[in-house]
């Protein structure tokens, strides 16, 4: 049985050394920010102990390409309410967030970003805003502190992916913000590969809020997610919450198909008319790769589909948990 299996079925047990449950588990996924961690786990702390509540800080080190997890590991050793989980590879920032997920334990669950640009002394404004009937409270970032080509990019990508999955997406909003028990636990009950938190959490139907928010200057680093990986992450999304693209393929050939009854219905007036022409070599050419292109091009949007549904098909665990700080000694659970 895969590790997400097991969480699934476990539930939200706590481990028999990890204490009282916190009321509050604080996500992070990790890639590249090892100089971010420790003002991160005091910022946190400070935010939330200021509220008179406990918490617990879950580091889930996706296999970045500096020194997180030693980080993590020294962490863990200074303070009991952190939890480093190290993944076996790189499985990506989402699914790093749902391993985070299936093992927080609290009742209220903040999701934010490791660069310290999601700003920890809003939490109290995101737990305050879970209040009465709302779920999830998502942080709104009023002035984005990146870089125009940066803020013009990732406009460009959450408006394309908002149309290809017929969402109304708003770009201002992001991974950082506050869960409910009840909002967490629908999460984790979706059972599929392909994670996006944003899309995940609509999907719930939960009452949502958004809160205005400030917004952190990076301060190391610099993002993870490249032109490629951008295109790559939208196509998958695409193809797992929704099929607007097998839509677009159905309209492309009807309208394809209307340009050809019209050529022919020309084509049928030109006869009667007595202006016949013989058909040129660059018009039937032309015709035949614009058929065949369609042709080969609905094919892989269709291709495209049953490749994920293979990929589903397997059943394989969304993540696999390498290393746990609160499971084991730190000798042995934080050496490579």
């Amino acid at each position: 049985m895969g590790e997400y299996a097991m969480r699934a079925e476990a539930g939200n047990q706590n481990p028999p050394d990890s204490g009282p449950t916190p009321d509050v588990s604080v996500v992070v996924p990790v890639y590249g920010c090892e100089g971010c961690l420790e003002q991160l786990s005091e910022r946190v702390a400070d935010a939330i102990s200021g509220m008179g509540l406990t918490h617990e800080l879950i580091l889930v080190d996706d296999q970045g390409p500096d020194q997180s997890w030693q980080r993590i590991c020294e962490l863990g050793k200074l303070s009991s309410r952190v939890r480093g989980l190290r993944l076996s590879r790189n499985f990506g920032q989402h699914v790093a967030i749902s391993a985070g997920l299936q093992y927080a334990q609290g009742s209220r669950v903040i999701v934010m970003d490791c660069d310290l640009q999601d700003v920890p002394e809003e939490i109290p404004s995101l737990l305050a805003g879970l209040e009465g009937d709302n779920e999830i409270v998502l942080g709104q970032r009023v002035e984005r502190q990146d870089t125009w080509l940066k803020r013009s990019g990732s406009s460009a990508f959450y408006k394309t992916l908002g149309w290809l999955t017929d969402t109304d997406y708003d770009p201002s909003t992001a991974n950082f913000g506050a869960y409910s028990r009840k909002a967490v636990d629908a999460m984790n009950a979706m059972p599929e590969t392909d994670r996006f938190l944003p899309l995940m959490a609509r999907w719930t139907g939960f009452k949502t809020l958004r809160v205005p928010v400030s917004h952190g200057r990076r301060t190391e680093g610099k993002s993870g997610y490249t032109l490629r990986k951008l295109l790559q992450m939208a196509t998958r999304i695409a193809l797992s919450f929704s099929d607007k693209p097998l839509r677009l393929v159905m309209t492309a050939a009807f309208a394809l198909a209307a340009i050809g009854a019209g050529i022919a219905l020309l084509a049928v007036y030109r006869y009667w008319a007595g202006d016949i022409r013989v058909a040129g070599f660059t018009s039937i050419l032309a015709s035949i790769w614009l058929v065949g292109s369609f042709i080969m091009g609905s094919l892989g949007v269709v291709g495209l589909y049953i490749g994920r549904i293979h990929s589903e098909s397997k059943r394989r665990p969304q993540f696999i948990i390498w290393q746990d700080t609160w499971q084991g000694t730190h000798s042995n659970v934080c050496e490579d």
